[in-house]
């Protein structure tokens, strides 16, 4: 039981830090999509290029602590979800080509573009693949017996635009907090339009769930008040990024509690919804001791995964603190910066 418990409190922790991680660097992307200004669009991208191979790290961990910890919940996830999670895959390795040739002298536009776009469909695919979730399962002796095109559904479409809508908002306050001048200003204010869309479509999804094939279990009175109390933290989130967004002094308060709050909301809310449906991983009925693996093998591979998850989360203190400070957002792109600036870009030399 102890074994299970730490397992599936890795799971979460890989899901929460990929989804924190890499929801700021595909909404970044997701942002090139609506920047006019092509310097401003270089700045973006240079602002994620020394990190985001470190924040997918996040995903492979989360993929093999599923796979070893749960391996029924993957093999029945996986089929599940295949047409979500495929286009998620190759959009994140479009994504990755095209940071590294966008980010070449002269910039290429039309791999900037592959950027946003790629971004754009990886994120919706999550938000997606999050949506199936909900829907019945159709097992046959221990093995999924459905369709790959089962999982198409209207709350899977609204998941998607949520998840989307909240990693653009997370772009968004990741480029006021590293930018200066035009180009923070005009992340203030969109950044404040996509947290509005982000909690509607919040408040929109935590409504509907219940129409779903896995509405949320809030019999027991812990369980409605850790579930109330998490939202109440996601609200009070929410509402420090509303708040703070439009200010304009550059001080550390003004520009780190957008994307605090917006982290606030995005954990609370994965917890409430953890909370509310455990220990049912997949509707109707799978189970997390339905699921779990063997004994043994979670002990070894739980010991490989605790080893590396240090050293991963070591990997990304450092390329945020290496980095930090402000980019000149409006230095030309084809000139290098002065020297005091943190360059993003000579990170791939």
């Amino acid at each position: 039981m102890i074994t299970t418990t730490l397992w599936l409190a890795a799971v979460l922790l890989c899901l929460l830090m990929y989804v924190v991680l890499d929801g700021y660097d595909l909404g970044v992307g997701v942002a090139t999509l609506f920047e006019r200004d092509a310097t401003h669009r270089r700045h973006l991208l240079e602002s994620v290029a020394v990190g985001w191979d470190g924040n997918e790290t996040w995903l492979v961990l989360l993929g093999v602590a599923l796979w070893a910890g749960f391996p029924l919940a993957f093999g029945t996830i996986l089929p599940h979800a295949y047409l979500p999670i495929t286009v998620m895959l190759f959009s994140l390795i479009v994504r990755g080509v095209s940071v590294e040739l966008a980010s070449q002298s002269p910039p290429a536009r039309g791999w900037t573009i592959a950027f946003g776009v790629a971004s754009s469909l990886a994120a919706f695919a999550q938000g997606f693949t999050l949506g199936t979730l909900t829907s019945p399962l159709l097992l046959r002796d221990g093995a999924f017996a459905g369709t790959a095109f089962g999982a198409f559904s209207w709350f899977a479409v609204l998941t998607g635009a949520t998840v989307t809508a909240a990693y653009t908002a997370l772009g968004y306050a990741y480029t006021k907090q590293k930018s200066s001048g035009r180009l923070r200003a005009s992340a203030a204010r969109r950044g404040l339009v996509t947290t509005a869309l982000t909690a509607g479509l919040l408040t929109a999804v935590l409504f509907a769930i219940d129409t779903t094939a896995a509405p949320l279990n809030l019999t027991s009175p812990g369980r409605a008040f850790a579930f109330g109390g998490l939202l109440l933290f996601a609200a009070a989130g929410a509402v420090t990024s509303l708040v703070t967004f439009p200010w304009k002094q550059q001080t550390g308060a003004a520009d780190t509690l957008p994307i605090g709050g917006l982290i606030v909301t995005v954990v609370s809310v994965f917890l409430a919804l953890g909370v509310a449906r455990y220990p049912v991983l997949m509707p109707p009925d799978l189970t997390v001791d339905r699921a779990v693996g063997p004994h043994n093998t979670m002990v070894f591979v739980l010991i490989g995964i605790g080893l590396n998850m240090p050293l991963v989360l070591a990997y990304n203190v450092f390329a945020h603190r290496a980095f930090t400070g402000k980019l000149d957002a409006e230095s030309p792109t084809g000139e290098p910066p002065a020297a005091d600036s943190p360059v993003l870009a000579g990170a791939h030399s």
